[in-house]
């Protein structure tokens, strides 16, 4: 294929993707962010809410990290699209439900169709948009010549160094997308304007988040290269993560029922932008740190535990919020996040490659 005719069929694939995955976490929050207009007209305590978000997050658990190991072996385009109509016709079917249960078993199934939507994306883009195609994108490809067995991956710390730090981040960021606004509503006295606007503006800051995440690491793999031990991308890790901490802790502490409106949206972009970043940069890392036959099983298994983190963000979070309080809540969600900051920190510099190093490299 001529360079032009390749370079617009890789304009194609990443619009495609671009745009499919977006729909996919569109569909994936739509009820984070009608939860209050849901509470008003069904009869819902915390432990209902808590219920149906945890029924999607560990259905997505299950679903992402099966995608994964199938993206290796069956067509990625083929997964990525089926699992982007079952989401649209499940959501139809979510908003003509009325009952806990229905709600519950339906986004059961949301999180198994979301599954099926980025292991293909990054299979896809990590093939089209590799080192190899000298594309300076975020999805890197190892060795040609690796070979690695599942349990020389399985064996490799980083790869649980890695799992346990997006554990905690999408656990956190999964508290704030679910619970912020009725922490807002519920606690600071503010109203459901305002509680709808932190929403967006959270998303509106981690759009730019991930987009300012993968374009500054790469400039830094550029700059010095990937090696057995470390990683470039590590710094802006470790600074949003920082980020995700300093903004949680402004927002427990300094919102009141008189607080400008502005400085609660921009509380909700800060840690968008803090939040995101990393989650897409441990999903990269997990990629082209392991071994090219293994990429995806790799980034299935670090997802797994992320939506472990999302699960334990559902009715385990809103237990603790409603035996104390919302603030108690994300207090302890806010500790959690310092310490995996501080642990990740200290472990920045283990070895990154995972699976088998040929003797030379060692």
């Amino acid at each position: 294929m001529a360079v032009g005719g390749y370079g617009r069929y890789r304009a194609v694939i990443f619009t495609a993707m671009f745009v499919g995955y977006t729909l996919y976490y569109f569909n994936r929050k739509t009820f984070s962010f009608v939860m209050p207009a849901v509470m008003a007209e069904v009869p819902l305590d915390k432990d209902d809410l808590g219920l149906i978000t945890s029924s999607q997050s560990a259905a997505y658990a299950i679903s992402k990290f099966v995608s994964g190991v199938l993206s290796d072996r069956l067509s990625a385009r083929w997964l990525f699209a089926a699992g982007l109509l079952l989401v649209g016709v499940v959501n139809v079917l979510f908003s003509w439900s009325g009952s806990v249960s229905a709600f519950a078993a339906l986004w059961f199934l949301n999180g198994l169709a979301q599954g099926l939507g980025w292991p293909p994306c990054g299979k896809v883009l990590r093939k089209r948009f590799s080192q190899s195609n000298t594309v300076p994108l975020i999805f890197l490809t190892g060795s040609p010549s690796d070979n690695s067995t599942l349990a020389e991956l399985l064996l490799s710390p980083y790869l649980w160094v890695l799992s346990t730090g997006y554990l905690v981040v999408f656990g956190v960021k999964t508290c704030c997308t679910d619970w912020g606004q009725l922490f807002l509503i519920q606690e600071r006295g503010q109203s459901m304007l305002v509680g709808s606007s932190y929403m967006s503006a959270l998303e509106i800051g981690g759009l730019v988040g991930s987009i300012a995440a993968g374009y500054l690491s790469d400039r830094a793999v550029a700059k010095v290269g990937l090696s057995n031990y470390g990683n470039p991308r590590h710094t802006l890790l470790l600074s949003m993560m920082a980020g995700m901490c300093v903004s949680m802790f402004l927002f427990r502490v300094t919102i009141t029922g008189n607080s400008p409106k502005l400085w609660i949206l921009t509380l909700g972009a800060v840690f968008g932008f803090s939040s995101y970043g990393p989650i897409a940069l441990f999903g990269v890392i997990a990629n082209e740190s392991a071994p090219a036959n293994l990429c995806g099983t790799s980034h299935a298994i670090v997802a797994l535990m992320a939506n472990v983190g999302g699960f334990l963000a559902g009715l385990p979070f809103s237990t603790i919020a409603k035996h104390y309080s919302w603030a108690t809540a994300f207090w302890v969600a806010e500790i959690t996040c310092a310490v995996s900051t501080v642990a990740f920190f200290l472990l920045r510099n283990i070895r990154t490659k995972m699976g088998r190093i040929p003797r030379k490299a060692d």
